[in-house]
């Protein structure tokens, strides 16, 4: 599907990928370099460079790859929906639960939750018809995540985390005792260079992207301690592997922890507690909160009371 954009002077000297984005709000800034790599974008009939600034006037086709079926098929598995509009959802994922179909997770998971209850109307960023997430959560992370229903809402969502505008923050239980109170993890994050399944802080030489984590200490058990976190970037695992690289890796975490795992917490004890942002149609600033679960909040009862049996 072709479209063609005509520049105006709000495009004027922006870089190509910029203006896309700008022009059609299907297009994420991201997917535009995709399709400018791809020379699927045309100026005046020619392919631009990746750098190509755009003038006033300038003629601007895109070609635009029909959306493909999505694979997953609807499955009637309940939601804990926080919050539900024409534009967006809000759920509250469990512990356990893939977000997307994976070797050894076809079924049960939470696209194929969403295609049920939306009835397909979820967004197609990215040339696949109706995938609608906007950001992703493991599978034994539990809590808060955003669904766009439209492409114009996804591309939004998109943009404010990409402009670190949207708010994601975590609790967790950590082992160690922090020294400080507050601190932050500035550190890239790639794969990790003896074992692709996992990921790593990285340095030159080796490439990783940008990530920060910010944290603070909510209370202390001696061996362990209470954290709130939050998320300025959002790499894959990226709070278990900054956390871990400071020597305190999440409680629970069968990948970045200790090999002796606390077995009762089935996963990694982190929880995805608050999400803010801006809603992509009224413009309301909007903010969601997560109850902590059974499990968490479990584990925090027995820590404290090993604690206090220590001291006592």
């Amino acid at each position: 599907m072709d479209n063609v954009y005509t520049a105006s002077a709000e495009e004027n000297d922006l870089r190509l990928d910029a203006a896309i984005a700008k022009l059609d709000s299907s297009v994420t800034r991201s997917y535009a370099q995709k399709l400018i790599e791809a020379g699927a974008v045309r100026i005046g009939g020619k392919l631009p460079a990746k750098s190509f600034r755009v003038h006033e006037g300038d003629e601007i086709s895109l070609t635009l790859p029909e959306a493909v079926p999505c694979d997953v098929r609807p499955e009637n598995i309940p939601l804990d929906i926080v919050y539900e509009d024409g534009a967006l959802l809000v759920v509250n994922k469990p512990k356990g639960m893939v977000v997307h179909p994976a070797p050894g997770n076809e079924t049960g998971t939470l696209v194929a939750a969403l295609l049920w209850h939306c009835g397909g109307e979820l967004s197609g960023i990215g040339g696949v018809q109706r995938p609608g997430i906007v950001h992703r959560i493991d599978k034994d992370t539990s809590g808060l995540l955003i669904v766009a229903k439209t492409d114009a809402a996804h591309h939004a969502l998109a943009e404010q985390i990409a402009a670190h505008s949207f708010l994601r923050a975590y609790e967790t239980v950590v082992y160690g005792n922090l020294p400080q109170d507050t601190g932050t993890v500035d550190a890239p994050i790639g794969r990790h260079p003896a074992d692709r399944k996992r990921m790593a802080v990285v340095r030159p030489p080796l490439s990783g992207r940008e990530a920060v984590t910010h944290y603070e200490v909510i209370e202390r058990f001696g061996d362990f301690t209470h954290l709130r976190c939050r998320l300025e970037t959002g790499r894959t695992h990226q709070i278990r592997v900054h956390l871990a690289s400071i020597g305190h890796p999440v409680a629970g975490d069968p990948v970045y922890g200790p090999r002796k795992v606390i077995t009762s917490l089935r996963g990694q004890c982190l929880h995805a507690r608050s999400i803010g942002f801006v809603h992509p149609e009224t413009g309301e600033d909007m903010f969601f909160e997560s109850a902590l679960p059974d499990y968490f909040t479990a584990f925090l009862d027995r820590t404290s009371k090993r604690r206090g049996d220590g001291e006592g």
